[in-house]
Order: C-alpha cells, then sequence, then structure tokens
C-alpha cells in the first residue's frame, strides 16, 4: 500500500456473503441461501478479498476451507452479524401484522402428518408471514445452519433447547402383506425377523440403516434386518410392503388404513409400545420475534 493510501472498507452485505460461504463450506450452498448466482457471489468475495489485500478462502474443486485471515474474520464478525439479524427481525413487532421468514427442518412424516395441517390455517391468518421448510432425516445442528426451530422426537431434544410438544404419543408398526405372509410364517419375536426379507430405511442420523427398535416389559431389542431393498423415504417403505417385497417398520399412521383394508397384516404389535411424539425446539438464548412465538402456538399440542 502506498503511503497515505485508504484500504476500502468491506461493506455488509460484502461480509454476509462470506459468513455464509464460510459457514456452509460450499459456494453452492451459500448462493442459493442468499438467493444469488454462484458467479456473483464468487465475484462477491474475490472483491472483497482484494479489498481488503488478503486472500480468505482456499477454494479446491470439491470443498471451500477457511485461511487463518478467514478464521478469524468469521470468528469476529459472524456473532455480530447475527445478533444484528435477530434484532431487525425483533422490529417486526412494531408492525400492524406480524412478519417475518422463519426455516424449520423437519422430516417429512413430520411435515406432513403434524406441520401442514396446522400450519395451512396460519398462514391463510398471516399473509406476511414466510416460512421455509427443509426436509430432511438428518438431525441437523440449528444454530451452527441458522435455523429458526427444528422438529424431532421428544427424546432426541438436546438439554439445552426448548422443546414444546406438537404432536400426539406415537407407536410404530411391523407390517407385511397378505402375499408376503402367504410363502412364509408371521414372526412372532422381533428376533424372528432375521429370518424374513426386510424393507431397509436409511437415515443419517444412525450413519446408516435404520435398527428396528421394540421394547416390552422395560425390555429393548434392536434388530439390524435384511432384504433386497432399501430406501431414504417411507412412503417408499409402505409401498414396496404392500407390493410383497417384505416387511416394514413405520410409524403406525402410515399404514392404519392399509392394515383395516387389509392390504397389510400387522405384526409384533405387543413389542410396539407408545413413545414420546414430535416436538418443535429451537434454542433458549436467541431472541425470537412476535411472528415466531405465533407459529409456536399454532403448532402447541393441545
Amino acid at each position: 500500500m502506498t503511503p497515505g493510501a485508504i484500504m476500502t472498507r468491506p461493506n455488509l452485505n460484502d461480509l454476509l456473503a462470506f459468513v455464509a460461504v464460510a459457514r456452509s463450506h460450499s459456494f453452492t450452498k451459500a448462493a442459493a441461501r442468499l438467493g444469488v448466482t454462484q458467479p456473483a457471489l464468487s465475484h462477491t468475495i474475490r472483491g472483497l478479498e482484494a479489498r481488503m489485500g488478503i486472500r480468505l478462502l482456499t477454494r479446491t474443486t470439491r470443498s471451500v476451507a477457511l485461511t487463518d485471515a478467514g478464521e478469524r474474520l468469521l470468528h469476529s464478525v459472524g456473532s455480530r452479524l447475527d445478533e444484528i439479524e435477530d434484532e431487525l427481525d425483533a422490529l417486526t413487532a412494531l408492525r400492524d401484522k406480524p412478519a417475518g421468514t422463519m426455516r424449520i427442518t423437519t422430516g417429512e412424516h413430520a411435515l406432513s402428518v403434524i406441520l401442514w395441517p396446522k400450519l395451512r390455517p396460519f398462514l391463510r391468518d398471516y399473509p406476511d408471514i414466510q416460512i421455509e421448510f427443509d426436509v430432511s432425516y438428518e438431525l441437523k445442528d440449528i444454530v451452527a445452519e441458522r435455523f429458526d426451530a427444528g422438529v424431532r422426537m421428544g427424546e432426541q431434544v438436546e438439554k439445552d433447547m426448548i422443546a414444546v410438544r406438537i404432536g400426539p404419543p406415537m407407536r410404530m408398526a411391523a407390517v407385511g402383506s397378505p402375499s408376503y405372509f402367504a410363502g412364509t410364517t408371521q414372526p412372532k419375536k422381533p428376533q424372528d425377523l432375521t429370518k424374513h426379507r426386510c424393507i431397509n430405511l436409511r437415515l443419517p442420523t444412525y450413519g446408516g440403516l435404520y435398527p428396528w427398535e421394540f421394547e416390552r416389559h422395560g425390555r429393548e431389542i434392536h434388530v439390524r434386518v435384511q432384504g433386497q431393498l432399501a430406501f431414504s423415504t417411507a412412503p417408499h417403505v409402505v409401498a414396496a410392503a404392500i407390493d410383497g417385497f417384505g416387511l416394514a417398520y413405520v410409524p403406525e399412521d402410515m399404514v392404519r388404513a392399509h392394515v383395516k383394508a387389509g392390504r397389510l397384516i400387522r405384526v409384533l404389535d405387543e413389542w410396539c409400545p407408545a413413545f414420546s411424539g414430535y416436538h418443535l425446539y429451537y434454542p433458549s438464548r436467541r431472541q425470537h420475534s412476535p411472528a415466531f412465538a405465533l407459529l409456536v402456538e399454532a403448532l402447541r399440542y393441545r
């Protein structure tokens, strides 16, 4: 820098762009989050680095990593930008109508049976409130990924989170089609499942295939089942069971109508007790907007 020269300081949008890339370690994900194109975001970051005269990110064909300077900048400005964003959201209390955007991470089953039925009338009543659903079986860090809330089973909620019950107790159901059971005997205990063709569900939370969990008289049994098929979505598991490809193990409400109609037969019922249902969870330390408070009350189980 020549004597008397002044470094052009980055503006707020430059810093927001940098924090988005640094936290996601991806230009593609950050661009989608910010609503800009990837080339435009890359141009912004290059301009920020040029104005500061220092490299903040190391780019490869597969990932984006922070340099030491980038780590220091993220640590110093990231939390401050979060505080500014929270305060701006809180200002919606001054509006005549509650407004704002909320991001919720949830599984597709909770979205279908709990969230969407309750939020249809809510969204009609509050047209200025926007909700973005991230549908995933992965148990995400809602603080690090800047979600306003997430949905999990009650026993999965971390202790430092506020948890609000949004659904009734649940049960799982093991089922198979009449055509499948025509060629084999029904299992009498969970251990018998090792002799059956079963349809697996792959969940990122478990690091792979979901182990079927049973309980009776306080005794818990986890069974790793085998079969010809595995899916990452439960509705496809149910469809394959109806088609006779093996046994399925899914939430009871997903197969209740099929059992009643005779398309599926339920087994091991006495090994499937009720357990804590879905809860909405969110950080206890974050200041929430009036719109978020209304959302929580709309979802609360009564």
